[in-house]
């Protein structure tokens, strides 16, 4: 087992927390311990039913989120659901397997199963459970910017 190092470097120019290991190879120590750091609990959200009844459900099965005026439904694999939270709030607490495609909604990546760029500009996600929605075109490039890092979802 090789020795880790850990330090400490401020850096007051980001909000995040950037991880970088160095080794002469990535054997299975390195991925152990990626794995262990990128691990993290999936957000569960308190909801509401369409009985008015609050209920707990894991960002994992949230499909997308939507806005409309105050409201804001989240369809899950499970149902429909109301939010007392506003989109931008429940935008903070999920995962960054969530993408905002509008002013009014945000999608699962991993409950996509298509994107379709049209001619005209406009991109259309298929999810696996067969819905689907519409990216606004002001989001486009931002889209096309966090899904050309990430293997497997740019058509």
């Amino acid at each position: 087992m090789k020795k880790i190092n850990v330090r400490f470097e401020r850096d007051q120019s980001t909000d995040d927390i950037d991880v970088v290991i160095r080794a002469s190879e990535k054997d299975d120590q390195i991925l152990s311990l990626i794995e262990k750091l990128s691990t993290r609990e999936s957000v569960k959200l308190t909801l509401l039913d369409r009985n008015n009844c609050s209920c707990v459900i894991d960002e994992d099965e949230i499909v997308f989120v939507s806005a409309d005026g105050k409201n804001v439904r989240v369809t899950a694999t499970s149902g429909i659901y109301c939010a007392k939270q506003s989109l931008q709030s429940i935008e903070e607490l999920l995962s960054r397997k969530f993408l905002r495609v509008s002013r009014f909604e945000l999608i699962n990546l991993s409950m996509v199963q298509k994107y379709d760029f049209t001619i005209g500009g406009t991109l259309r996600i298929e999810f696996n459970n067969g819905m689907e929605t519409w990216a606004s075109r002001r989001y486009i490039p931002l889209i096309r910017q966090r899904l050309s890092g990430e293997e497997g979802y740019l058509c």
